[in-house]
């Protein structure tokens, strides 16, 4: 019944929609909770790459094979199989235990899962997570893009790097810089934990390094011994590759192939939450409204939620008297129009988006010396009311956090997980996702005396008693749950059959793409370091 009502209310409202067309581009304006919305391309021409050549946008994608391509087949079905649905939702799935050269965990990261799921096609969203070499800890990042994937894959690739060069040892960046003058191995910076799917633009990787040696030898001319603290080079790191990324498509580059790259990804854009963790230390650099949220497990049994980012959009009153601040009086009344930034973004800060950025002198210049910018999927509009770029900024806020033993885990995901879910529903899933698979274990540990957390816990154990969790990957539990869930909470197979197969020209009216990954920590760990620091 559910699935018959669903299939009959999408295909009619997307059937009767508006389309506006202009210059190679259709724009739907039937969109519900409009406001949630970025920059949305519905259809655009194909971009003319050469045989063997690739474009930003030919990157990882999820299974198809059950997603209509339009609402207008004429044979339209929502049905899938428990089997296909597993498929699409565990397609993306990545999972790491952190282990030392011992075999055991003396990491306050115990392990991580993450997973993604695709709404606009190609997806916009992408993640990162590596393992420092040259200093310590570990950095996860998600960076959910609009206007395209381009912005997103250039920031997801470059970022942590930049961050870990902004904590490497002046003489750490003497060492690097000698061996790559003497064209000998550099020693790797990072060791990354990637899925099989995940993709480099190789094409362009030699720039960027070269433009990351251009930042260290920065560096190293500030002649500052003491270096930054983790705070300072999160911040620098952002906005130093926010600076390049405009700086490149403004420069020379060897090939048309490397010129469309550099233009893609300046006139896309991305948010981005990266998270350091080093021991107890935890830091979260968050430009835009991605979120990053802490599970705590308080002393009587019971869930709590810490919120460790502000979402930078118009809702924040933040935001609304920082750009008032920057900005002339007589521009307060157009910086946000109908909640969004110029009456165009979403999120009040971002990578990317010279649109935001540059001035319209500079726009000219740039755009009118390419190649059919339209091809590329560029964005040619310049809002009114614009007088005093830019108007935008990649300046992350970081938070710091010094963990605890009942912080137990972190969760950082795209606005598309948000949208759907609460922070304390959140972790009220993961949360029971671990009650679950601490069922699993062969025997349980009964303490005294019982308090109330306890209790609950024995009954979420009971209510599940004999059944193992659906995904073993807890993101993909989060996901599920995110668009399958009904009005009482709980995950409707039809509902989460219909919401996957929505065609491409559908998808995004009612789901964004949603990434995911959650951090587990080590609780002896933590509590080992405060042992040995009393």
């Amino acid at each position: 019944m559910m699935s018959r009502t669903v299939s009959s209310w999408i295909l009619s409202s997307a059937r009767s929609s508006i389309v506006l067309q202009g210059k190679g581009r259709w724009y739907s304006i039937c969109i519900p909770n409009r406001n949630k919305i970025k920059w949305k391309l519905v259809f655009s021409k194909t971009c003319p790459y050469r045989a063997g050549s690739c474009s930003l946008d030919s990157t990882f994608s999820l299974p198809k094979a059950f997603r209509h391509t339009s609402t207008e087949e004429e044979h339209f079905s929502f049905q899938l199989s428990p089997a296909q649905i597993n498929d699409m939702l565990r397609a993306g799935e990545l999972s790491h235990k952190t282990l030392d050269l011992n075999g055991k965990n003396a990491n306050s990261v115990l392990r991580f899962e993450s997973n993604q799921l695709a709404s606009n096609s190609p997806m916009e969203d992408r993640r990162s997570a590596a393992t420092c070499l040259q200093t310590a800890g570990m950095m996860f990042g998600v960076f959910d893009g609009h206007a395209g994937a381009a912005c997103a894959q250039a920031v997801s690739e470059r970022l942590l790097h930049y961050i870990a060069v902004s904590l490497m040892s002046r003489q750490s960046l003497e060492e690097i810089e000698l061996a790559v003058e003497a064209m000998k191995p550099v020693r790797p910076i990072l060791q990354w934990h990637k899925h099989p799917n995940d993709v480099e633009y190789r094409e362009i990787t030699s720039q960027y390094f070269e433009n990351l040696r251009v930042y260290w030898q920065h560096l190293l001319d500030l002649d500052t011994e003491l270096g930054f603290s983790l705070e300072e080079a999160m911040i620098c790191a952002f906005k130093r590759l926010d600076s390049d990324i405009s700086l490149e498509v403004q420069a020379p580059q060897e090939s048309e192939l490397m010129r469309n790259i550099a233009l893609q990804v300046a006139f896309s854009g991305a948010t981005a939450c990266v998270a350091h963790i080093d021991g107890v230390h935890l830091h979260v650099a968050n430009t835009g409204d991605c979120r990053a949220v802490l599970g705590v497990r308080e002393e009587d049994g019971t869930w709590s939620t810490l919120p460790l980012t502000r979402d930078h959009n118009a809702y924040d009153e933040f935001e609304i008297r920082r750009l008032k601040r920057e900005h002339p009086r007589s521009e307060e009344k157009t910086l946000f129009v109908n909640d969004r930034l110029l009456g165009i973004l979403m999120p009040s800060r971002a990578f990317g988006d010279v649109q935001l950025k540059w001035s319209k002198e500079l726009q000219h210049s740039i755009l009118e010396n390419s190649c059919d910018v339209e091809a590329l999927n560029i964005y040619q509009y310049v809002p009114p009311n614009y007088h005093t770029p830019p108007y935008l900024t990649a300046e992350p806020e970081v938070t710091y956090h010094k963990l605890r033993s009942k912080d137990k885990f972190l969760v950082i995901a795209s606005d598309g997980l948000w949208e759907m879910l609460s922070n304390e529903k959140v972790v009220k899933l993961v949360a029971g996702h671990l009650t679950e698979l601490n069922m699993q274990k062969p025997s349980l540990t009964f303490k005294k005396p019982v308090n109330l957390g306890y209790m609950h816990n024995l009954l979420l154990q009971r209510k599940s008693k004999g059944l193992a969790s659906l995904d073993q990957n807890i993101a993909t539990h989060l996901i599920r749950h995110a668009i399958g869930s009904n009005e009482y909470g709980e995950v409707d197979p039809e509902k989460l059959a219909a919401m996957l197969t929505l065609p491409e020209d559908l998808a995004r009216m009612y789901r964004d793409d949603i990434t995911v990954t959650v951090v587990y920590f080590n609780s002896e760990t933590i509590e080992d370091y405060y042992r040995n620091h009393k």
